[in-house]
Order: structure tokens, then C-alpha cells, then sequence
């Protein structure tokens, strides 16, 4: 056993240990946990719930040993609760929070203790690493794949870097799967329920010689779609997914290599978004919409989980993933070896409806995200002075190319949008910031002859019905100097009663290309001097040197920006005429025909380089008060690299003042954290143990992505604080009953020190981040009482409950303890927020004492709990809010057969 113990001790995945299995003793590091190995222990034997051994000190110690605030979920656990992606874990582990936006692929984002890294923008990295089977995954829609068989998750909260590959600034997920075994096993398993929800799955693995074996696995998945098109009959956010897996092991005893191979692949529809209020945008939305009989915006309560969808537009989601692995760990004399190398490529292919509405005013087409990683890590670890000094020394590289092509295009109601936001803006009496007579400004309607207008206003005939006067016609006649003007030159004149081109459907990007190439380098060490045999101190330094080149080529052919960056001096007239009447108005007419998405101002080659050099590090101090008791204190800096905003919308615009483009504009800076922790795990039976932790956590130029009213920009926090409680405790009186709980409270705000006048975050000093809740409550119970002599039955319960959260709000509230204030309007709020909820999913069934075999039925969601995931103010729609929805109630029936 000593070879596999030594593949266990060693491997990148932070937890090389036995998978948690109530019913049984914790099996020995690195053995095998598949539920056809497990063995029957008497009902009074059995050890403690949380003696899972891990490695997070890179050293085989259980959980309640290691002076680090971690939460280890094992095997049947993660069955019982149906974890079949990363997201699935934040009902287990109160202190993460997973959200999906836009996308899945490129819209995901975790956070631990408050802190994450949010946003549909494939330029961030994740300040929370996800390691599947020692492998960093560079983005977390990237690790959200299908997971197959496992063995265990542990959750590292604060922030890593000193034990192994890639530094992270919030946190770690390492996911260790089930690997090949010598002895011959398998299983198939299926799963049958409601929206016509089809899984099957399988794994099969056996000896090749006696050091050699190998294992396959694999898995597909669909699902219907749970928010119906409110101008059709399709749905979306349905799962259609596969994924195929392939192991190989060699066992030589002193040495040890572990390659695998994985493919993946979905093709979905995914991410709608529910209105959840509205402003003045609503009508005008469903006034062009209904022209050509279709629903604008739906207006029904948002649990209803229905969207309107453009007929011609969709939400396709296209993911392909693939890489190669291989884990080599060798004992050198009394120095432990490990090399882990690793090269993975992933695709998402998108479209998207990104109007939320049924107006085809924008979509994406063919948006493509690229990301190739490889990666090199090598540690020695070993012990000196008789075991005073545990030591650990290692590096590691990535290089990645990180490319996107972006293909933000205007559609078919472009310019009718404008032209009714625009006719009902200027409606409004002067009173309330209109002219009292409609207008357009691109000419979707009739247009009248300047006669006829001139008549209509001083009490002649009225205008023909459904006929609409240019913007430009009522400048004349409210403008006694423009009138002139016109009158004296033919051509400004008839340039006047002329409607503007505008925008053609499919105008926009074609294409925005980006590229960033990066190349990261980091030397490691990690020391733990055991001072006497209750006390030590960990000492651990990183050096980061990080370097990234920007390519970026903007191709942009919108028409509607001709008009505010052209040379045509009628044009530069009408615009003088448009700012004299009203600086606002010009500004938000530029911005509706020329979004800084599509802008033709911007087009070109841009390139940049930037380089990040950072010390971080760690030291603890861990004392054990009692055999029962380990207390610690420890001070820990992290770091997260700058990057690129890989969006030509955080350019800065000539046209409103600014400087023009450039490719500094894309930028972002560093994010480097100061963390304290102090923390206690006691144990004092195998029946209860209780883990509680009290942080601090400083931010130094937070990086944060927020919406500036018609995009989404990165702007550097500098400085943001998360702090908080942390508590966990397992109850298990007996064998068959293991009661899981936990809470987090978490202050995570912006503090008072920033001054963010004239940005999109003013106002919000001193407050809570949006979207993440106070107070959470986990609780997970598993109940498996004997039946007969082989068969157990089976009631697992568990449960999460978020306090409330403000997602997206108009305006700041010095009152409302999210920072926020959901003005109401009619009785109904607006903005995004949740009131605080329960997730409650249940199973029962019955299985064999091995867990080889059983008969489940389960339910997801119990309650039908309706909360937004996240949501967003939707651009160019002031006073519109839109959430993503959270799944509804999900119920099947699995079936499981193993040998």
C-alpha cells in the first residue's frame, strides 16, 4: 500500500485522502473509495464523521489537524447531494457562493468569504482556483464541466499559493476523482425525471498487470428548458451534455504515474434572463415588439420564469473541452518527488439575445472564447532534524493564450427603438424633461414635409396619422438661427427634412479580435517547524512574476455612428443644434446609435504589455491545547495578477470629452490581499466535532467589474474589506446518522476610504457588495438505517438558507443595510434583490450496505423557492431590471447497479 499512500501524499489536488463514508472507518490515504469497495462495519464501530485525511499541508493529516480553515466533503456525501458540477457545492459549504450570468461557459463566477470574480469577461482570472485531479482550471465556467465519479472536494477559504501551482486571492476547490484500481470494478447508473431529464452514467476500471490499471468513465446528461419564450414555444436554459474520461496508472512502488485524459462537450441554450422590474423602456419595448405582433416584455411576475425572446435569436451555447494530464511522483532517498503536467484546450461558441426582449435591437452571433493552458509544476518535499522541519520547495509555469472574438451586431429594430424611445422621451411636457411633441431621429416612421409640420403647429391640419417628425425638423422650428441657416444653404435644408441612414441590421462588430498571451512564474516554499509536539509554526514564501501581451484588432462598420464622427459639416450643424438644446440628450442619442460596444471610433490595432512581480507568503502559529483542541493564528498575503479587459466598450470616447481609445484603456491593475485568521477545531468525541474561525481580510485594488449604465466596465477597488465568522459542526450519534451544519456571517464592503465620485460605484462607500448575503445557514443530514443484513435505507436532507441581498439596485440607500434602495413604483420594487430564502433538496431510497446498488428518488429545490442567481440593469433600458432565475423543483427517480 506504501506506493499508493505515496501517489495520495504527494499529488497537487490538496486532498489526496479517503472520501467521507459515514458508515465506515476512514480508509487509509490514497486507497480506494468506490461504494462497490466499501466494507461492513458493525453498527457501533465506526469513526468519526470528520477523520477524513487530507493533504492541504501537503502532509497526510485529518482534517481537525491542520491549522487551516477547510471544509472536506467526501464521496457519499457529494452523491447523497447530487453534486454533479462545482456549482453544487455551495449547498454543503456556507462560505461559497456560485453565480452564472450570461453564460455558463463564460459568465460564471465562485466567491468564498465574499470575494470573487464576477462578469461575462473572459479577460479575468478567478480569485477562487479550481484544481481538478491536481490541474489548475484558468476560468471557472472552465471547471464547471460534468464531474465524474469522485473521491473528494476539500474548500480552502483565504487566500493559497505556498503549497502548490497557481496563486489564488480568495480561496481553492480541489476536486480529486475516483482513480484506476487493481482490483476489476464498475457500475452504470441512470436517471429518470420531470422536464423529460435523461442521465446515464459509467465507470469501469481493472488491474492490466499487477502495477499497471486502468479506468474509463463517462456520462451524458439533458434536460428540457425551464424558462418558456413568451413569442414561441420553445424553452431555455435546458442541459444537453456528454463527457468521456480515461485513466492510466503505473504503480512501481517507489515511483508512481497517473495519466488522464478527458473530453467534454455541451450544446445548449443558455442563459435567459426574467424581467423583475420595470421602468418607462417596458412600454416602449412592447410598442415595437407589438408592431409586428410580438411580446416586447413580458410583464407577469417573474416566478412565472418567462422571457420574450427575439423569433430570429437565440441563447446557443456551444462548449468544447479536452486536455491530457500526467502526475509523476518518485521517492528520491528521503525527498519526495512530484511533477504534474498538464495541457488543456476549451471553446464556447455563443449567440445570444443580449436585448433580453422580443425587439431585435442587438445579438451576439459566433462570439467565440478560446482558452490553451499548459502548465509545469515540481515540488520536493521532505522532514530534517528527526522530524523538527517538514519542508516543501517547488515552482511552477503556465503559459496561455487566451483569445475571443466578439460580434456585438444591431438588428432588425435598431433604429425603430431609437426613434420610439426617443418620440416618447421628447412627449413628455417640458415639465418633466420633454419638448411636448414626439419626434424621431433616424426616420421609422412617415415623415412629414417641413409645410405640413409648420402647418400642424400653428393650428392648421393635423398630421396624417402614424406620421412622426425628425428630431431635426423641430430644431428648425425652435431654432430661429438654425431656421435661417437652412434657408440660406439648400443643401442643409434638405439635409434637415432627411431622414438619418442609421443602422442597418447586422452592423456592429465584424469582428473585435483579442488576444492575450501570458506567462506566469512562481518559486514556492512551505515549512512547518514542529517546535515541540503541540506546538509549530508554518513559514511559507512565493515569488509571482507574471507578463501579458495584448493584440486586439476592432473592426466595426455601425452605421449610426457616421452622424457623430463624420466630417459632413450639415452634420456637424445638426449636432451643434442637438447639444445647444441639450447636452443629455446628445449624449444619450450618441450612445443609442453608436454603443461604445459597436463604436467605429475605436477601430483598430492595439497592442500592450504589462508585467506583475509580487511576494506573498504565510506564517501560523497552531498550538494544541488539549488532544482534542487545536487552536491557530495566521497571517496570509495573496495576489492576483492585472490583466485586460477584453471588451472594446471600456475605451473612452472623444465624442463625450474623453481622450479617444487606447489600449491602456483596456487595462486592469493587481489585487492583493492582506488576510488574518484565527481558528479553533475541537473534537472532544467521535460523536461531535466543532470548527469555528473568525477573519479578516484587507483588499488592496480590488478587481471589480460593474455596469456604467450602457456596458460593463473593470474599474480597481482600492481598497475592500471582508471579514467575518466561520462555524461548522458534525453530530453523528451513531453510524447510520450524520448531521452536518454550518454558518458564515460576512461583512464583505467597499470601505469608506474610496471616493468613487464620477464612477459607476458612487455612493456605494462603506456598503455591503451586491449579491452577497450577510448571514448563511447549511445544514446536511444522512440517515441510512439497516433494513435486512446487506440492504440500508436512505434519507438525506439538506438545506441552505441565504440572508437578503440587494443584486441590482438604482439608488443608495444610507438606510437599507445592503446599501441600496428598491424604489417602489406601483407597489412593486424596483431593481434585483432577494428576501432572505431557503434551498432545501431531499432523497430517499433504499441501497446495499456497499453502496454498489440502489433505488432513489430525489428532489431538488423541495419547496419550488423562487430567488434570482444574480441579475443586472439592462443597458440602453433605464429603469428595466432583469434577473437569471435559480432552477425550480427538479424530481426523478436514479437507479445504480455496480460490481
Amino acid at each position: 500500500m506504501m506506493k499508493i499512500r505515496l501517489l495520495a501524499a504527494s499529488a497537487l489536488g490538496l486532498v489526496a485522502a479517503a472520501p467521507l463514508h459515514a458508515q465506515t472507518v476512514t480508509t487509509p490515504p490514497g486507497e480506494a473509495s468506490d461504494p462497490v469497495a466499501s466494507a461492513s462495519v458493525d453498527q457501533d464501530d465506526f469513526g468519526s464523521a470528520n477523520d477524513i485525511v487530507v493533504t492541504a499541508t501537503r502532509r497526510a493529516e485529518t482534517v481537525q489537524d491542520v491549522p487551516i480553515a477547510v471544509t472536506a466533503v467526501g464521496a457519499e456525501l457529494l452523491d447523497n447531494a447530487n453534486v454533479q458540477d462545482i456549482r453544487g457545492l455551495e449547498q454543503l459549504a456556507p462560505s461559497l457562493q456560485t453565480t452564472t450570468g450570461q453564460s455558463a461557459a463564460t459568465g460564471s463566477s465562485l466567491s468564498i468569504r465574499g470575494i470573487g470574480t464576477a462578469g461575462d469577461n473572459p479577460g479575468f482570472e478567478p480569485a477562487v482556483g479550481v484544481f481538478i485531479d491536481g490541474v489548475f482550471r484558468a476560468r471557472a465556467g472552465v471547471a464547471l464541466a460534468e464531474l465524474p465519479e469522485l473521491e473528494r472536494v476539500e474548500i480552502l477559504r483565504g487566500p493559497q499559493g505556498t503549497l502548490f501551482g497557481r496563486n489564488t486571492s480568495a480561496g481553492a476547490l480541489s476536486v480529486v476523482t475516483a482513480q484506476p484500481q487493481f482490483d476489476l470494478g464498475g457500475y452504470v447508473e441512470g436517471v429518470y425525471g420531470n422536464y423529460d431529464a435523461i442521465e446515464l452514467r459509467g465507470g469501469l476500471t481493472g488491474p492490466v498487470s499487477e502495477s499497471f490499471a486502468l479506468r474509463v468513465d463517462g456520462g451524458y446528461r439533458k434536460r428540457d428548458g425551464y424558462i418558456d419564450d413568451a413569442n414561441s414555444d420553445r424553452s431555455i436554459n435546458n442541459i444537453d451534455r456528454y463527457y468521456a474520461r480515461g485513466q492510466a496508472l503505473y504503480d512501481g512502488g517507489t515511483v508512481t504515474f497517473r495519466l488522464i485524459g478527458d473530453y467534454y462537450e455541451t450544446d445548449e441554450e443558455c442563459c435567459g434572463a426574467v424581467s423583475v422590474s420595470r421602468g418607462g423602456p417596458a412600454t416602449v419595448l412592447n410598442q415595437v415588439a407589438g408592431r409586428r405582433g410580438l411580446v416586447g416584455l413580458y410583464t407577469g411576475a417573474p416566478s412565472d420564469r418567462i422571457q420574450a425572446i427575439s423569433p430570429n435569436r437565440g441563447y446557443s451555447e456551444r462548449v468544447r473541452d479536452w486536455g491530457v494530464s500526467g502526475e509523476l511522483n518518485a521517492e528520491l532517498g528521503s525527498i519526495n518527488f512530484t511533477s504534474i503536467t498538464a495541457y488543456r484546450k476549451w471553446r464556447a461558441l455563443r449567440d445570444q439575445d443580449i436585448d433580453f426582449s422580443g425587439v431585435d435591437r442587438a445579438y451576439r452571433e459566433d462570439y467565440r472564447s478560446d482558452l490553451t493552458d499548459f502548465t509545469q509544476e515540481i515540488r520536493f518535499q521532505g522532514s530534517a532534524f528527526d522530524g523538527a522541519l517538514d519542508f516543501l520547495i517547488g515552482g511552477f509555469y503556465l503559459n496561455e493564450t487566451n483569445s475571443l472574438r466578439d460580434t456585438v451586431r444591431v438588428g432588425n429594430d435598431a433604429n425603430a427603438y431609437v426613434d420610439t424611445l426617443l418620440a416618447g422621451a421628447l412627449s413628455a411636457p417640458p415639465a418633466g424633461g420633454g419638448i411636448g411633441r414626439p419626434a424621431q431621429f433616424f426616420g421609422s416612421f412617415n415623415v412629414p414635409t417641413l409645410p405640413q409640420l409648420i402647418g400642424s403647429v400653428s393650428g392648421g391640419p393635423a398630421l396624417p396619422a402614424g406620421t412622426v417628425p425628425l428630431f431635426s425638423q423641430l430644431l428648425l422650428l425652435q431654432s430661429p438661427q438654425l431656421l435661417a441657416a437652412a434657408q440660406a444653404n439648400p443643401a442643409l435644408l434638405a439635409y434637415l427634412n432627411t431622414p438619418l441612414s442609421g443602422n442597418q441590421a447586422g452592423q456592429g462588430n465584424n469582428n473585435d479580435d483579442f488576444r492575450v498571451k501570458t506567462d506566469a512564474f512562481a518559486i514556492f516554499t512551505h515549512n512547518i517547524f514542529n517546535i515541540t509536539d503541540d506546538l509549530s509554526l508554518t513559514l511559507g514564501a512565493r515569488w509571482n512574476y507574471e507578463k501579458k501581451r495584448l493584440d486586439a484588432s476592432i473592426n466595426n462598420n455601425t452605421g449610426g455612428c457616421g452622424f457623430f464622427l463624420g466630417n459632413d459639416p450639415r452634420a456637424a450643424i445638426y449636432r451643434g443644434a442637438i447639444q445647444a438644446a441639450s447636452p443629455a440628450l446628445f449624449a444619450n442619442l450618441f450612445l443609442l446609435s453608436c454603443n461604445p460596444a459597436i463604436n467605429t471610433e475605436f477601430n483598430g490595432q492595439y497592442n500592450d504589455e504589462r508585467s506583475d512581480s509580487q511576494i506573498t507568503g504565510t506564517a501560523k502559529l497552531a498550538y494544541k491545547l488539549s488532544p482534542e483542541v487545536l487552536s491557530y493564528i495566521s497571517y496570509d498575503r495573496g495576489f492576483k495578477s492585472g490583466g485586460y479587459n477584453l471588451d472594446q466598450a471600456s475605451f473612452d470616447t472623444a465624442v463625450l470629452g474623453g481622450d479617444g481609445p487606447q489600449a491602456t484603456d483596456l487595462e486592469f491593475d493587481k489585487e492583493v490581499v492582506d488576510a488574518f485568521e484565527l481558528g479553533v477545531k475541537m473534537q472532544p468525541s467521535r460523536e461531535f466535532t466543532f470548527n469555528a474561525a473568525v477573519f479578516y481580510q484587507k483588499f488592496r485594488g480590488l478587481q471589480s467589474l460593474i455596469f456604467s449604465g450602457n456596458n460593463f466596465v473593470v474599474q480597481n477597488v482600492p481598497d475592500a474589506t471582508s471579514k467575518g465568522v466561520e462555524a461548522e459542526g458534525i453530530i453523528q450519534p451513531t453510524r447510520s446518522l450524520i448531521i452536518r451544519t454550518g454558518y458564515t456571517y460576512n461583512e464583505a464592503f467597499y470601505n469608506r476610504s474610496n471616493n468613487f465620485a464620477g464612477t459607476p460605484l458612487s455612493g456605494l462607500e462603506g456598503r455591503q457588495f451586491l449579491n452577497i448575503p450577510r448571514h448563511v445557514v447549511s445544514l446536511a443530514t444522512t440517515w441510512t438505517p439497516p433494513i435486512t443484513n446487506n440492504i440500508n435505507g436512505l434519507l438525506h436532507v439538506d438545506m441552505r438558507y441565504n440572508s437578503e441581498v440587494n443584486i441590482a439596485c438604482p439608488t443608495v440607500s444610507l438606510t437599507r443595510p445592503g446599501g441600496c434602495d428598491p424604489r417602489f413604483s406601483g407597489g412593486q420594487p424596483i431593481g434585483v434583490f432577494n428576501p432572505g430564502y431557503p434551498i432545501i433538496n431531499a432523497r430517499i431510497g433504499v441501497q446495499s450496505e456497499d453502496r454498489s446498488r440502489s433505488l432513489e428518488f430525489f428532489v431538488e429545490n423541495l419547496t419550488n423557492q423562487y430567488f434570482n442567481i444574480t441579475g443586472f440593469a439592462v443597458p440602453e433600458q433605464t429603469g428595466n431590471f432583469a434577473g437569471y432565475p435559480g432552477l425550480p423543483r427538479f424530481y426523478g427517480v436514479r437507479v445504480r447497479a455496480g460490481f
